[in-house]
């Protein structure tokens, strides 16, 4: 279900799109963050099938709806989402 939403030739087009993400600090680095596709996978999910980010269903995704939200909103936030849009809706 969730492969099959981005598939490797649209991820071609799609990763170099996307912000850098900074270094990990070394010293009390946190969570590791979710890669990219997983989140990008959640949010074509979530936008395809209409629901709300809370119904995303974690268990066949790997990651959840709140962290594909904030994904989608940094993104969104570093001027990415637009551009993103339009390559995913040709």
């Amino acid at each position: 279900m969730a492969a099959d939403l981005v598939p490797d030739s649209l991820w071609e087009r799609v990763e170099p799109l996307l912000p850098v993400r900074p270094p990990r600090r070394y010293r009390f680095p946190g969570r590791r963050p979710v890669d990219d596709r997983t989140a990008l996978r959640g949010i074509m999910y979530v936008l395809r099938n209409g629901i709300s980010w809370s119904q995303l269903p974690t268990a066949a995704f790997g990651v959840s709806g709140v962290t594909c939200w904030r994904r989608m909103r940094d993104w969104t936030e570093a001027g990415v989402w637009p551009a993103l849009h339009e390559l995913l809706l040709a």
